[in-house]
């Protein structure tokens, strides 16, 4: 039993859990996204909100192409808004902070070791070296 207590209190068990809480909670959030807004604002201009009444029937069997279609345009608006107030959002920060990040450090031509920005000799090679601005 001890084993299974410290295999449930291990950081990254704990970490995934909370993921997992957190992760649900946003889908709802998405979902309630896309089908309060989004959606009413596609059939506002498109007329049919639903799909799923549309089938072909061959024979005895009725083929609900239209359930397929309604999950196919959910997926494809969760993964718009995800892309577009998540993941853009994001990269644009992480992009702007790494630029901030100063240079101390560049290379060196002869031996391509890391040499401070300030340096006039390679510590490593001892290659003269023209001191960056």
């Amino acid at each position: 039993m001890s084993g299974f207590k410290k295999f449930l209190m291990r950081g990254n068990v704990i970490d995934l859990a909370v993921a997992v809480v957190i992760g649900a909670a946003f889908n709802a959030v998405v979902q309630s996204f896309v089908a309060d807004l989004l959606t009413p604002l596609i059939s506002a201009f498109g007329g049919l909100p639903d799909f799923s009444s549309l089938k072909v029937t061959i024979g005895r069997s009725n083929f609900m192409y239209g359930d397929f279609i309604n999950a196919v345009i959910s997926f494809l608006l969760v993964a718009g808004v995800i892309y577009f107030l998540i993941v853009k959002p994001y990269t644009h920060f992480k992009d702007r902070a790494e630029a901030r990040e100063e240079v101390t450090h560049r290379g060196c031509p002869e031996c391509l070791s890391e040499v401070p920005k300030a340096a006039t000799r390679c510590a490593h090679c001892t290659t003269e070296l023209t001191p960056a601005p």
